[in-house]
């Protein structure tokens, strides 16, 4: 069987050819490779440069290296932090043509580093926490995706440091599965394993004395339990509120916003008792709120505000008596967006007189609109209305910010 390389990009195959696919990866000269920290694997991995790209490549049988090739470009299309795939090469043999193992090639994930090479001084306790979390928040991005690992652990992770806490990235998928949704059994297999496996590798590390003396390796593999439920709980409970309590749902989507989720999707449904508010949590890739923001209202924005625009917008179609998600009958998303730009957004902007607006745009201006809303419902403990919070913010904060922003007078020498 001859060589094949299939990849992702057109470019790959090229680069990847002068490789010695010929010798089993064990043996490949030092010329080829680079020299960074690797972690444990049942499998033999090196780095190498291709062109102008660090590679990192996996030997293993052709059936599951063409099936984690597939199952990590499935992560990448959901958003899910990963290793990105590049290239499976199979129909590899020796110098006497005799078969060698096929190889899955992905990208370095630059500035990570596997748990081991962490752990060569000794992590203080609290780092250890932040890792925990880290990891237990991306357990639960790929359930929320329908992805069952089949493996979590320290040393199928890579973590990078993220202005003090750490995010993590699957690296092998071998094990893995990916459904339309998981059972609360099939979650509760995944974590389990983590437990098992993260203590077992923390008692590893304390057995070569690189784990500090107040950590309880077993406690530690526990926490990833708690971490994952409360978080899980947190983005998948069903919340119910009083009618009018607007701010209520604001205080919601903000703190989940503030543990790194977006809320792609909401529905509200009233009840006899209040409004019964679920959310459908999505992580989702850089620019996804300006792309979805434009194609829904024509507004061009930078992506904060494009959050919090669409933010506002989902609460306001759901107020709509046309408002009816997945009812043929119903008013299309695109119709109610460019009914909300008329009837809501434009109108709140006109309302603050451009002399008062300084160098914000419309977009800046209605979302510091809904950021003074939010702070005075806050404080009434009920929602006050857009007007309100308008006639407020013209009143008692745009003076003040204007005298703060107006130069000092030059003095008199």
């Amino acid at each position: 069987m001859a060589l094949q390389i299939s990849a992702t990009n057109p470019e790959h195959p090229a680069l990847l050819l002068e490789l010695p696919w010929h010798l089993p990866l064990e043996e490949w000269p030092e010329e080829v490779l680079v020299p960074l920290p690797r972690g444990i694997s049942r499998h033999v991995v090196r780095y190498a440069r291709a062109g102008d790209e660090v590679i990192a490549v996996k030997e293993l049988a052709e059936r599951p290296a063409l099936r984690e090739y597939e199952l990590l470009r499935d992560l990448d299309r959901l958003g899910i932090p990963a290793v990105d795939p590049l290239a499976v090469v199979t129909g590899r043999t020796d110098a006497d043509e005799a078969p060698l193992e096929s190889v899955l090639v992905t990208r370095h994930l630059g500035g990570s580093m596997p748990y081991r090479s962490m752990f060569e001084t000794t992590m203080r306790p609290a780092t250890m926490h932040r890792l925990m979390d880290a990891l237990a928040v991306l357990l639960v991005r790929l359930h929320l995706a329908g992805f069952a690992w089949g493996d979590c652990s320290l040393s199928n992770t890579l973590f990078r440091r993220d202005a003090g806490a750490y995010a993590a990235y699957l690296v092998d998928a071998e094990t893995g599965d990916l459904h339309p949704q998981l059972s609360p059994g099939q979650r509760d297999y995944d974590l389990d394993l983590a437990r098992v496996n993260i203590s077992g590798e923390l008692l590893d590390l304390e057995a070569s004395g690189a784990l500090h003396p107040s950590v309880d390796a077993i406690e530690f593999g526990m926490e990833i339990c708690s971490r994952y439920g409360s978080l899980w709980d947190e983005l998948t409970r069903r919340s119910v509120y009083p009618a009018g309590k607007y701010h209520f749902i604001e205080r919601r989507i903000r703190r989940l916003n503030d543990l790194g989720f977006d809320v792609a999707e909401m529905q509200i449904e009233h009840a006899p008792n209040g409004d019964s508010v679920t959310f459908v949590p999505k992580v989702v890739d850089a620019g996804h709120h300006q792309r979805q923001l434009l194609r829904l209202t024509g507004l061009d924005t930078e992506e904060n505000q494009a959050r919090r625009l669409l933010n506002d917008l989902e609460s306001w179609m759901a107020t709509q008596d046309d408002y009816a998600p997945g009812d043929p009958l119903g008013a299309r998303p695109e119709v109610l967006a460019h009914r909300w730009v008329r009837d809501v957004f434009r109108p709140t902007v006109r309302a603050v007189p451009p002399e008062m607006r300084g160098s914000m745009d419309p977009a800046e201006i209605y979302h510091e609109l809904l950021e003074h809303r939010w702070y005075l419902s806050e404080r009434a403990q009920h929602d006050i209305g857009l007007d309100t919070a308008v006639e407020d913010y013209i009143t008692n904060i745009l003076p003040k910010a204007r005298e703060t922003l107006q130069p000092t007078p030059a003095t008199a020498e």
